[in-house]
């Protein structure tokens, strides 16, 4: 009596197959029919990885500065007001599902971001959250190094402490550059770890024409670098960032109350045009405004289905910035519509 084959290794099988006698054969011991076209089982389509949006936009870079001519590019230069240009230094305009770009005007030119910097903070924090490495509810100690910033703050004091989520909520809405650097401290240490760690994620990204050296995009003392990117790299950087849905609970709100049960709570107020006249559909990113920067930003609809990406740099005044978002955002969505 024959073992049953399903229990021998391959070699026994050819083995005991050659062993048999040459008996009658049996319907079990016939070879097994071909399956006819009908009967065979298709095979499962193996599925295509969507290329990453951010990436494909970054492969589209026409040059590269190097370190030097970017860093003397990037400090503030003795008798010059502003190097805005109108109507704009650069800009862009992206399909933030694939990476195409709709429209772009010079936009691999050298500008100085200013608090648009922040969008890297906030992509570095959103990643730490999903990775449970970091929560929206821990609570953040001020130091006095955050209770010192200028500029546009929400004035904290080194008594005081608060949620990682709320601290997120004043550095986007109110651009709160106070609130960067809390935040920045808590979740790297410092503020030098947490730029560097900011530069090796716009390396990461193919943000070749960006280096980042502050948490807020302040200007720096008299002599020295300032944050520096293009357009094309800071709508990479906006591309990274939608791709992390969460995020837009932060930048597409237009108003909240910090501080909600102080004698005297603060309200934040968006800087962002489109949210400030509730434009259907938009729900982030960021501006930013220094006198010698001017005035720049990266704004984001999804609308129809599709979700357009405008960033501009160096736009002189706000009138020209509103304006020229406007009619940029309308070709951008008339653009995708039409593919």
């Amino acid at each position: 009596m024959l073992r049953p084959l399903l229990l021998l290794p391959l070699s026994c099988l050819v083995l005991a197959s050659c062993s048999r006698s040459d008996g009658p054969r049996t319907e079990s011991d016939a070879p097994a029919q071909p399956q006819s076209p009908a009967e065979q089982t298709p095979a499962t389509p193996v599925a295509t990885p969507k290329p990453n949006p951010a990436k494909v936009l970054a492969q589209t870079v026409s040059g590269t500065y190097n370190p030097a001519e970017r860093t003397a590019y990037s400090i503030k230069q003795a008798n010059v007001t502003t190097i805005a240009q109108t109507p704009y230094i650069g800009a862009i305009a992206v399909d933030a599902d694939t990476g195409r770009i709709l429209f772009e005007d010079k936009a691999d030119a050298l500008g100085l971001p200013a608090s648009m910097t922040k969008m890297m903070l906030l992509l570095l924090l959103q990643e730490r959250i999903e990775a449970g490495t970091l929560t929206t509810n821990e609570i953040v100690a001020v130091s006095k190094n955050a209770a010192d910033m200028g500029g546009s703050q929400v004035y904290l004091d080194p008594r005081e402490s608060f949620p990682v989520e709320d601290l997120i909520y004043a550095l986007i809405i109110q651009s709160a550059n106070d609130a960067a650097v809390a935040l920045a401290e808590h979740a790297a240490g410092s503020c030098e770890a947490m730029v560097a760690l900011m530069n090796a994620k716009a390396a990461e990204l193919g943000m070749v024409n960006t280096h980042f050296e502050s948490v807020h995009g302040l200007p720096a003392a008299k002599g020295l670098p300032n944050d520096i990117s293009t357009p094309r790299d800071m709508a990479v950087l906006s591309l990274a960032l939608c791709a992390h849905p969460a995020i837009f609970r932060y930048t597409g709100e237009s108003f909240r109350i910090f501080r909600p049960n102080a004698k005297e709570p603060m309200e934040m107020r968006t800087h962002n045009p489109l949210l400030q006249q509730n434009m259907p559909g938009c729900d982030g990113l960021k501006t930013g405004y220094t006198k010698y920067a001017g005035y720049s930003i990266s704004a984001t609809v999804a609308r129809g289905g599709h979700r357009v990406v405008v960033v501009m740099m160096g736009v002189p005044d706000k009138p020209t910035r509103n304006a020229k978002l406007r009619e940029l955002l309308g070709a951008a969505e008339a653009a995708v519509n039409a593919q």
